[in-house]
């Protein structure tokens, strides 16, 4: 039996946004300006898969999403079905710990991950698939400036800017060792 990937299409105030899910949980929040290239990308990511359109089906999901983007902090609670290498899915899974509203550097991570090389972490964090919730925006450059993000620096500082405004009292990871 094929793989279902079902897709919808939501807008919020950082721009129109896709939101793919299997039957395990989600597995894309993409930003992007173009649902034929998106779509195709879908596709393209998932050969052996029916990828199908399903605004109804997604219609709460799509919601829970839209909030999360709009309210940094909220848990929109939904499973994630996270694909990748075995190291990038340690390190999303480590972003994924990161408390909202705060940052760490691309050499911070790459030292908890024992592998010393900011650019392993960097590509990683390149290959998310999913914005927001997994909130690569939270890292930046060692100086505390804004390098590249997936779907535009220009979203990346505004969420940034949304989550020191409600930064939320929760125990931040040690990052002096």
């Amino acid at each position: 039996m094929r793989e279902v990937i079902r897709f919808a299409w939501a807008n919020s105030s950082l721009g129109e946004f896709m939101v793919a899910m299997s039957n395990k949980g989600l597995v894309a929040v993409e930003f992007s300006s173009s649902r034929p290239l998106m779509e195709e990308a879908l596709r393209t990511r998932f050969p052996g898969a029916d990828v199908v359109g399903d605004q109804t089906e997604l219609a709460d999901t799509i919601a829970k999403i839209t909030r999360a983007i709009e309210e940094p902090g909220f848990d929109p609670a939904l499973p994630l079905d996270m694909r990748g290498t075995a190291y990038e899915i340690q390190v999303w899974s480590m972003l994924r710990a990161l408390p909202v509203g705060e940052t760490v550097s691309y050499g911070w991570l790459s030292e908890k991950l024992g592998t010393h090389d900011a650019r392993d972490v960097s590509k990683a964090i390149a290959s998310n698939p999913i914005a927001v919730l997994v909130p690569c925006h939270r890292v930046i450059k060692k100086d505390g400036s804004i390098s590249g993000y997936r779907w535009g620096v220009k979203r990346k500082r505004e969420l940034l800017a949304r989550e020191r405004q409600v930064k939320l009292p929760q125990a931040s990871p040690d990052k002096e060792k």
